[in-house]
């Protein structure tokens, strides 16, 4: 039996646990506001809260009910559009209608539903956090500048929020109804499943309820999402050791990761959207294997190993070398990765992470690059450089790394690299863009980071003459 809560109501169902959580929704128990359209993650109509029960607290964010296999809401507290309805429009509701924020009304249960999470969150509020949280849900009536402006007013009401306890300050202030004080005794009560199962491994469902969900729907699943194990990050010697259940939120919000890469935000907002982040995790990600993937790129700059566990043996192998062939890698029948650490970065380092593609968020890259560079008394002591969208496989690019070593950063050793580049990927012709084009771009991506890290000794001008 999965139990979990579903708005006001303990849920307890046999259902298929691949089932997805929005056909349970809808179709067993009748609540059509979250609505179904396009099953793929891109629209945000299916959006849902979930609430986890930690520390004493429950912790909401946004997912996309379209690609959350039910057995992931045990133990949760999902919350539909019907669960936040109050005798009044909510002020979040209140604001869509004032803006004229809406208009068929099809897409705007998930609006609500990213602003009441953003609103629950443990962050302040600022309009432009305001604005990310709606990152994933799209309209084709209004132009955006009305919700834009209905974000912005919901700011506003948001800003002197308590970030120590966001559900009881949406309580008392009508954001909520009255019961979501009660949800944390309620799921205290309720256990989540920690044990493996045989089966198809999944976690947040991202890509493999895009990909097969009959399949899913169908199968024997070993969910990793509730193996808490597989949730820290952590700090120890020389390394920076991440679960590979971690979502790339909690990577990009991980003070541990941010005291190392400032900038880590800047380079994960250009992952998907606000939800998907919720919901992907950084193994998922990699045993995807796709050519660009934007989590594989970063990580192959940042020099990482992986654990890969079956039953009570282990293996390490290094990232760079998990990816055989176009979807193939290194993973045995019941293995499973376990942990990805990186080496933590010394002083007078650098990195950046830049991509190409045709929605600057939310969108699949053409062309993807990251570069890890450390510089000592001018001279570049260790660079890695990796992208995506230029070989079957994402790609680090030993020989372009190798020859960075040793140089200064002048425009000369980045042309010359820029060169050699060229002649290490091997791209091909698809609906992304054509095989020069992808060339072009890795070339303009590499200039790009040195413009960014450097602006002080690289000049554009001399780099494109």
């Amino acid at each position: 039996m999965i139990t979990f809560i579903l708005n006001h109501k303990i849920v307890k169902t046999d259902k298929h646990p691949g089932t997805s959580l929005i056909d349970f929704i809808r179709y067993e128990m009748h609540l059509p506001g979250t609505k179904i359209g396009c099953r793929e993650g891109d629209c945000g109509a299916c959006t849902v809260l979930e609430g986890t029960f930690s520390d004493g607290k429950v912790h909401y964010k946004s997912i996309l009910s379209c690609l959350t296999p039910l057995g992931n809401a045990q133990g949760k507290h999902i919350v539909t559009i019907e669960g936040i309805n109050l005798k009044e429009l909510t002020p979040i509701q209140k604001n869509m209608v004032n803006h004229s924020a809406t208009q068929c009304g099809f897409c705007t249960p998930g609006f609500v539903m990213s602003l009441t999470g953003h609103g629950l969150s443990h962050e302040k509020s600022d309009y432009e956090k305001t604005l990310a949280s709606i990152s994933g849900n799209i309209c084709r009536c209004t132009g955006y500048k009305s919700i834009e402006k209905a974000a912005k007013n919901i700011n506003i009401l948001l800003e002197n929020k308590d970030i120590q306890y966001p559900v009881t300050w949406m309580v008392n202030n009508n954001f909520l109804p009255a019961y979501f004080l009660q949800i944390p005794a309620m799921l205290k009560d309720i256990h989540t499943q920690t044990h493996l199962n045989k089966g198809q491994i999944i976690a947040g469902g991202t890509d493999l309820m895009v990909q097969k969900p009959e399949e899913i729907a169908n199968s024997d699943i070993t969910f990793l999402s509730h193996r808490n194990d597989l949730k820290t990050i952590t700090e120890e010697k020389e390394n920076i050791h991440i679960g590979a259940a971690c979502t790339a939120n909690e990577i990009m919000q991980s003070k541990t990761i941010q005291k190392y890469i400032p900038d880590i935000n800047s380079h994960f907002k250009l992952i998907s959207s606000a939800p998907i982040r919720n919901m992907g995790t950084i193994a998922g990600n990699f045993v995807n294997a796709s050519p660009i993937g934007d989590l594989i790129v970063i990580f192959l700059a940042l020099n990482a190993t992986i654990v890969i566990k079956k039953e009570n043996k282990k293996r390490i192998i290094p990232l760079k070398n998990f990816f055989l062939d176009y979807k193939k890698i290194d993973l045995q029948e019941n293995e499973y990765i376990d942990t990805i650490s990186i080496p933590i970065p010394k002083q007078n380092f650098k990195f950046n992470f830049e991509k190409v593609s045709k929605r600057t968020h939310l969108d699949i890259a053409s062309v993807n690059c990251a570069l890890f560079i450390k510089i000592n008394n001018d001279i570049i002591e260790e660079c890695s450089v990796s992208a995506g969208g230029i070989a079957p496989i994402p790609k680090f690019l030993k020989e372009t790394s190798a020859y960075f070593t040793g140089k200064q950063v002048t425009n000369g050793t980045i042309i010359k690299a820029s060169k050699i580049m060229q002649n290490e990927i091997s791209p091909i012709s698809d609906i992304r863009g054509s095989k020069e084009y992808k060339m072009l771009l890795l070339r303009q991506l590499l200039f790009a980071h040195f413009i960014k890290l450097f602006p002080n000794t690289i000049s554009l001008k001399e780099l494109l003459s």
